[in-house]
């Protein structure tokens, strides 16, 4: 009764999608295999049983994709080489190029046939990006084949080789990620803890957050600086107005509390459960109140963050706003301190709306209510990638190109870069890019899971322990050289710098393992800091090894 069901391709596609997704949500105490992994293992599965869908089902989950890594990759991409930002890139080619080295070498070795040491590089650094690259220049005949191989033959490959490695790549970089600090004698809470100076690993919720006015009677507080009373609260909350003998008053740092000022502040609720006590009368005049507070998104724009440099802390100093949620490239990451604000960095903050419209003057475009999509821009930055993938330099009598992957992730950086500068350009909120790159990455797994299916046994009883060994060594050897490097010449903290392996080898299931060590979100930065290169260098990677 389930074959009709199965049959339909639609159907197929969302069972695969639906039941991968749930294997990828169970947690083994701290580990979880991720969404990807999981409709891979499920596709691969169905695939050994000799379902299929289209290539065009694949194809199209690909483009939405590899454009979308662009698309979200373009505001930070060439910010991040301020500062610190050379450090990551560094990071990454030496990960990539190992990793890329390393592929050739013992696929060569091992006498893997054609395009498998594409599928070992994709797999042994977990990076979907590389596969889809490596299939599509095959396909798209940009890689040119050898003598003898159809590009089913290589395709099949490819995918094969993904597949045996990718699983082992994941388990063995989470395995590797939680020993190395016992194997180096590094205590990784500790170490985060020394880039924590300043940051609140407790967050403030939104819905906790709440606008209370005072008279100062209280002696205690006399003479106090509102700097100090920023030192205590720790961008929990900050003042919004600031009356003194009847006239409202530009608050700075250096302001301090006197009798009768009347103060009204914005935070979190349980802060001011004794600021009766500690300051004076709660007051309720409609003309402290009466502007209700707004929860908002603020997507950081280059064009407005050049005329001042600003840090998280900064929202609560300077613009009297909580921020309850900092994101990059979608990753959480700590605030306060140091943590300076780079175009296409989203800011989830709570305030009063007059407030709110001074901070987004200053640092960004508010997303209140606007969920429309700008598809023109979206549909012809797609064509317009897949025009640069198909334009070749003839090298004698090899046409040489970017191919399709590499032409949609120029596109979507390019448009990225712009929609940083000019905000109301090729808008696609957050929710949707998080649609577009989600759903097309699980629709090519599963295109990718079906077609290795088949030839996954084989391939197993073939080469299965050579794959294997090949996969841990292109897992551990960039990951350990990468951290000795890190640590040894680029100086990075430990917390910082497993992050950052983990974003070099774009694993979000790592990431989660290193936070969860080092009880701290420090990690995200280090791993935002090299996604945005990997993804880059390895999408290019996976059509350059197709050459050697």
């Amino acid at each position: 009764m389930y074959e009709p069901i199965l049959n339909n391709p639609i159907a197929l596609l969302f069972i695969i999608i639906g039941l991968g997704y749930l294997l990828g949500k169970l947690k083994i105490r701290s580990f979880q295999l991720g969404p990807a992994a999981g409709v891979l293992l499920v596709g691969l599965l169905f695939g050994n049983y000799g379902y299929e869908i289209s290539p065009e089902v694949q194809t199209l989950g690909f483009t939405l994709f590899i454009f979308s890594i662009g698309f979200e990759a373009g505001p930070l991409f060439f910010s991040v080489l301020r500062a610190d930002g050379i450090k990551y890139l560094t990071l990454a080619i030496v990960i990539a190029a190992l990793g890329f080295t390393l592929a050739v070498v013992l696929s060569d070795l091992f006498g893997f046939p054609f395009g498998s040491n594409a599928g070992v590089l994709a797999g042994g650094l977990t990076s979907s990006p590389t596969l889809a690259a490596a299939q599509h220049a095959i396909m798209g005949g940009t890689a040119p084949l050898p003598e003898g191989y159809t590009v089913d033959e290589a395709v099949s490959n490819i995918t094969t080789c993904y597949a045996v490695t990718y699983i082992f790549g994941l388990i063995g970089l989470i395995l590797l990620i939680k020993y190395i600090p016992k194997l180096t004698r590094v205590n990784l809470p500790e170490e985060a803890a020394k880039l924590e100076a300043g940051k609140d690993k407790k967050v403030p919720s939104a819905h906790k957050i709440v606008k209370r006015a005072y008279r100062i009677t209280e002696k205690a507080a006399i003479g106090i600086p509102v700097n100090m009373l920023y030192k205590k609260v720790q961008g929990k909350a900050t003042i919004v107005k600031f009356k003194r003998d009847g006239k409202y008053i530009e608050v700075t740092p250096e302001t301090t509390l006197a009798i009768g000022d009347e103060i009204t502040f914005v935070g979190q609720l349980e802060l001011f459960k004794d600021a009766r006590l500690n300051l004076g009368p709660e007051l309720t005049e409609d003309e402290m109140l009466v502007e209700p507070l707004e929860s908002v998104r603020i997507v950081a724009v280059r064009s407005k963050l050049k005329k001042k440099r600003l840090i998280s802390t900064d929202i609560t100093t300077q613009y009297g706003c909580i921020l309850t949620r900092f994101q990059r490239v979608r990753v959480d990451v700590a605030i306060g301190g140091d943590v300076e604000i780079e175009p296409g960095d989203v800011l989830h903050v709570t305030g009063p709306r007059s407030l709110l419209d001074r901070l987004s003057k200053d640092i960004g475009h508010i997303e209140r209510t606007v969920e429309a999509t700008d598809l023109v821009t979206f549909a012809f930055g797609i064509v317009f990638g897949i025009f640069l993938g198909s334009l070749a330099i003839d090298m004698g009598g090899v046409p040489v190109g970017i191919g399709t992957a590499g032409g949609l992730l120029v596109s979507g950086l390019i448009i990225g870069y712009l929609r940083s500068i000019r905000p109301t350009f090729g808008r696609v909120p957050g929710a949707t890019r998080w649609v577009f790159m989600e759903l097309g990455l699980l629709m090519f797994m599963t295109g990718v899971g079906l077609t290795a299916g088949q030839d996954i046994v084989e391939t197993f009883l073939a080469s299965g322990a050579n794959l294997i060994v090949s996969g841990i060594i292109v897992t551990s050897v960039p990951a350990l050289i990468g951290y000795l490097f890190g640590r040894r010449i680029l100086k990075l903290n430990p917390a910082m710098l497993l992050g950052a392996i983990a974003g070099a080898m774009t694993s979000g299931a790592a990431l989660g393992i290193i936070k969860e060590e080092a009880k701290s979100s420090i990690p995200s930065l280090g791993y935002t800091g090299t996604y945005v290169f990997a993804n880059v260098l390895l999408t290019i990677a996976g059509t350059v090894i197709l050459f050697i």
